[in-house]
């Protein structure tokens, strides 16, 4: 059930919902690659990726704090250079740079890019605003650390920013969170979409639900929530 409010939401995906971490499937297509964005702009569904800063200030879209799950390598993103990490592939390319992601996208779908803080906090506004500079397309910016959204509010107001929100996190502490970060659309976890929260804060906002991945979680969330973000049998209309 799509929200009440009168303003359109720049980043509804449409039908397809964004898919989480791109369309990935398999060891040809590993999550956050260039294979599986493709495979998602293919689809037309909007793409849900994860963002971390390298130790000399570049953004990758990296999910992990190190690559030995997806690279088999120890190398940690943060304490390694772009240079060190530019020799490690997923799916035959590269580890994608976040502007390598927004070229390949070029604005035909909406991104909602997730900002793995990692106690970089401080280096992240500068970083975005270079990378981003320029862009046209539609995209979000969101984080579990509400102090991320409150920085892009202050310095790059531009930008619509997100919260991310776990299930089972204290209500005191997740309404400090959404005062802090004022963002102006929230992913929650699927586990929460049943609690009276979610619609209340529907109301005022777009609720993105994560991760659906079977076909009765996709049917739960479709209608609690305006978009899916997806993987596997959570696909809209699979």
């Amino acid at each position: 059930m799509r929200s009440s409010r009168s303003k359109p939401d720049p980043l509804d995906p449409g039908a397809e919902g964004f898919a989480h971490r791109g369309l990935h499937s398999g060891p040809a297509f590993p999550e956050n690659s260039f294979p599986a964005f493709a495979a998602a702009l293919e689809l037309r569904a909007g793409i849900e990726c994860d963002l971390r800063l390298t130790a000399d200030d570049h953004i990758l879209v990296f999910h992990d704090a190190d690559a030995m799950r997806l690279c088999a390598s120890p190398l940690r993103i943060g304490k390694s250079t772009l240079a060190e990490l530019g020799r490690l592939h997923l799916g035959g390319q590269p580890i994608p740079t976040l502007p390598g992601l927004l070229s390949i996208v070029a604005g035909r779908v909406p991104l909602l890019l997730e900002v793995k803080v990692d106690g970089d906090i401080w280096r992240w506004i500068p970083a975005l605003r270079g990378d981003l500079a320029g862009y046209t397309g539609p995209f979000g910016i969101m984080s579990f650390d509400p102090r991320l959204p409150r920085l892009l509010k202050t310095n790059l107001p531009g930008i619509r920013r997100g919260l991310v929100l776990r299930a089972g996190l204290p209500s005191l502490r997740r309404w400090a969170a959404i005062r802090l970060a004022d963002p102006e659309f929230v992913a929650v976890e699927r586990t929460a979409l049943t609690e009276p929260w979610v619609a209340h804060v529907k109301q005022r906002m777009p609720v993105y639900s994560w991760t659906i991945r079977t076909v009765e979680e996709r049917r739960q969330a479709e209608v609690q929530t305006d978009a899916l973000i997806w993987e596997g049998n959570g696909r809209p209309g699979s």
